[in-house]
């Protein structure tokens, strides 16, 4: 049976059938792995800015990409289509970029992993999750001057 609400106990189907947990010690381990889990999401996040900072692909030093005047102002027919991200100062940072791109595919499947996991309303697993969460936050992000880094998508999802 699948719960619809916050349910508390040692039996939880997570992620999938295979994954069930009938005993207290199963599901003791469970919670573990799915706390080292949030934590490893955050210690990826923290590396996949670094490299992207490594790389210069963002941060304080960076300088914003330029917004093109209006279509109908003086000059705006000759602002380029494709900003200098494609251009050939671009070029010789494609092996970063690509390993940027790659750890954030990563990451995103281990968060919506999680985010399913804590799908399965169980009050543990959910404390489990955020907990970790918290605590690879505070291991791997917390001082690392992320209020420095120029976010370069203004959804919070990401």
């Amino acid at each position: 049976m699948m719960h619809m609400t916050f349910y508390w106990g040692k039996s939880a189907t997570i992620l999938f059938d295979g994954w069930r947990t009938t005993t207290w010690t199963g599901y003791l381990l469970s919670l573990l792995a799915l706390l080292l889990a949030a934590a490893f999401y955050q210690y990826l996040e923290a590396f996949r800015i670094r490299v992207k900072l490594a790389a210069g692909g963002g941060g304080p030093a960076a300088k914003p990409p330029s917004i093109p005047p209006p279509a109908g102002s003086e000059g705006g027919a000759r602002a380029p289509l494709l900003g200098p991200a494609f251009g050939a100062a671009a070029a010789g940072r494609w092996p970063a970029r690509v390993a940027v791109a790659a750890l954030f595919g990563v990451n995103s499947g281990l968060g919506y992993l999680l985010m399913l996991a804590v799908m399965s309303f169980n009050g543990g697993v959910f404390i489990a999750v955020v907990v970790g969460l918290a605590a690879g936050y505070l291991a791997f992000r917390s001082s690392d001057g992320e209020d420095l880094v120029v976010v370069d998508n203004p959804c919070a999802c990401a």
